[in-house]
């Protein structure tokens, strides 16, 4: 004889939709045991964890202030040869007023000697500042003319360049 299924009133994708359903609850149910132990093995990694961010901490403050003792150094050099530069250039420049005496007249020399002394001056108030103290004109400087200030570092680009490529042509270097 044939045999009569009973319906249920469920389809198949609602059973199985059910059944699925129950063993992610079983899966996902932790007894409070199980929860305790997990915690007491990740207890020393959490530690450790705790202890290499602080390292890390302490290891990029030494960091930064290895970085900034050595720009301070570097920019203390650079202010010293800037100096010496300019106080040579002030030199050559009074060394040329008395050429100029001869082969222009006396009024050009006076130029010449008058642009001596404000390039000397210049070199001794730059060797007399500390640098915070010409970072702070500088950041002042550019916040009264900004665009005079992106114009001198676009000048300060080209030459720079320029020096750099003259260097790279030198045969002899």
């Amino acid at each position: 004889m044939a045999e009569v299924k009973k319906s249920t009133g469920k389809t198949p994708a609602k059973a199985a939709a059910k059944k699925t359903a129950a063993k992610k609850t079983a899966a996902n149910k932790d007894t409070s045991e199980t929860r305790t132990t997990k915690a007491q093995k990740a207890a020393p990694l959490k530690a450790g964890a705790t202890k290499a961010a602080a390292t890390k901490k302490d290891n990029s403050g030494d960091f930064k202030d290895r970085a900034l003792t050595k720009a301070k150094s570097a920019a203390s050099q650079g202010k010293e040869r800037t100096g010496n530069a300019i106080e040579n250039l002030s030199k050559m420049i009074e060394d040329s007023a008395r050429t100029i005496d001869d082969n222009v007249g006396e009024k050009y020399g006076n130029y010449a000697r008058s642009a001596a002394d404000a390039v000397s001056s210049f070199a001794e108030k730059l060797n007399a500042k500390e640098i915070d103290e010409i970072v702070e004109d500088a950041r002042g400087f550019v916040r009264k003319s900004p665009a005079v200030a992106i114009g001198a570092a676009a000048v300060v680009g080209f030459l720079v360049s320029r020096l750099i490529k003259s260097g790279m042509d030198d045969p002899e270097a």
